[in-house]
């Protein structure tokens, strides 16, 4: 069985860690690389003027045994605790020096020849140790301090430049969440005379970028509002004059083929105006249940409306009816039968059991004037149920269930009415003749009556 690799902690993937990591790397082998020759470069200089002060002290004692006269404390012949390779070395004739443990400290020691046996000096190296291994303490305190601050500098350096990154990434995605008059403007490349780093010249790329993609989607938005709002008056005329044909195969074609291309019209300027941002909202308070069965009747399909658990809405009526009947027609248009409406609580879900919404959909949402279902509709459709509930602050999501079948999920903000506090008060309160009981009238029209009030109530609104 292949085991599998422990999983490094998304955090250290960011630039800000692994620039950290390679400054901290480099400074670490930078001030090794320093202390190793500062160390070699001033251990052996102090070992040199060590050894040659040993030799010299050599001569001065050879000279001293050559006369006859007594030789002091730090010299002998054959003295004890001599090296014996250094022994050997003098034995031969020749004349060197070696460092070694003398009675517990460290001590230079230089021997020569001398009738057949060895004559040797002894120096106390314990300061030229010293002065080695302080030297080290130095050179690893100073490089600790060293890595510190580079490290803070570095890490400053880099966070400035990952905050602009961010801030790049964070307008590239509101750019494509559609907020086109998103800018980075980075000082850098709205002034020419400053010199511009790497990350300027994205940004001034993303604004550049941004500012064609807004110029090029509102010439397109123009171009579809015009072509729709000079189609209406010919497309009236011809209903006029369709209505003036006999009665006839003939006439019903063309009622039929101006009557779809009025609503083809009505469509392309109800996307020009959603695209242009400019829809207001008339909110009031509906059960949901009810206003979705009057949706389906109205679509004059045989669609099965299952109210799982009602909830009252806070919504704009005429954009909700748009959404469902969109969504409806749909799932009649390009799914097959039974087609559910099913209504639980501020949740609405438009089922049918066909072959299911296409890849491109799923992964981008509905495209205008694409569709892949036998090449019937032009697209538009849910493209304007996905607007619309922009709009009136729903969430609409598209998926395919498990067992086969396109499925449309709209979640809207739910009114949550709160009860009278003298009701609170005493729950067993009827009430009297003539006495309100606060309930609903069954006559009154949806959005009507004192359920509706918005300061009587507290609403739950996702997305508003």
């Amino acid at each position: 069985m292949r085991r599998r690799r422990p999983r490094l902690p998304a955090w250290t993937a960011t630039l800000t860690w692994k620039s950290a990591v390679f400054i901290t790397v480099m400074c670490c082998a930078l001030a090794a690389l320093l202390g190793v020759l500062v160390h070699v470069s001033v251990a052996s200089q102090t070992v040199k003027d060590s050894r040659d002060k040993a030799l010299a002290r050599l001569g001065e004692v050879s000279r001293l045994y050559e006369a006859g006269e007594p030789l002091p404390r730090f010299a002998g012949v054959d003295p004890d605790g001599l090296p014996g390779s250094l022994r050997a070395l003098a034995l031969r004739g020749d004349r060197g020096t070696m460092v070694t443990e003398y009675q517990g400290r460290p001590t230079m020691w230089a021997a020569g020849p001398a009738d057949g046996r060895a004559l040797a000096v002894r120096l106390d190296y314990s300061s030229g140790v010293a002065t080695i291994e302080g030297l080290d303490r130095s050179i690893l305190g100073s490089s600790v301090l060293a890595i510190g601050v580079t490290l803070l500098v570095g890490s400053f350096a880099v966070t400035r430049i990952t905050r602009r990154l961010h801030l790049t990434a964070q307008v590239a995605r509101r750019i494509s969440a559609g907020d086109l008059d998103a800018r980075v403007n980075d000082p850098r490349t709205e002034d020419p005379s400053r010199p511009q780093d790497e990350v300027a010249t994205v940004s001034g790329a993303l604004d550049t970028m941004a500012s064609s993609l807004q110029r090029k989607l509102q010439t397109e938005q123009r171009f579809t509002a015009d072509v729709a709002h000079e189609l209406r008056t010919p497309l009236t005329g011809l209903s006029a004059a369709a209505e003036l044909l006999p009665e006839g195969r003939p006439s019903e074609l063309v009622k039929d083929r101006v009557k779809a291309m009025r609503g083809l019209t009505e469509d392309l300027l109800e996307i020009s105006r959603l695209d242009a941002g400019t829809e207001t909202v008339d909110l009031a308070v509906y059960d949901l249940g009810p206003l979705a069965e009057r949706v389906v009747r109205a679509s004059g399909t045989p669609t099965e409306v299952r109210i799982e658990r009602d909830a009252a809405v806070e919504t704009d009526r005429r954009r909700l009816e748009r959404v469902l009947g969109n969504l409806v027609a749909n799932a009649h248009r390009h799914g097959l039968p039974p087609v559910v409406l099913s209504v639980s609580g501020p949740v609405v879900t438009v089922r049918d059991h066909g072959p299911g919404y296409p890849e491109y959909l799923l992964a981008a949402g509905p495209q205008r004037f694409r569709t892949e279902s036998g090449g019937k509709g032009h697209g538009l459709g849910l493209t304007i149920a996905v607007g619309q509930a922009e709009v009136i602050g729903a969430d609409l999501v598209f998926a395919n269930a498990p067992d086969g079948g396109a499925v449309a999920r709209l979640e809207l903000p739910e009114y949550v009415r709160l009860a009278d506090p003298d009701e609170e008060a005493d729950p067993d309160h009827e009430p009297e003749d003539g006495e309100p009981d606060g309930g609903t009238d069954p006559d009154a029209e949806p959005g009507t009556g004192p359920g509706t009030d918005p300061d009587a109530a507290h609403r739950h609104a996702k997305g508003t």
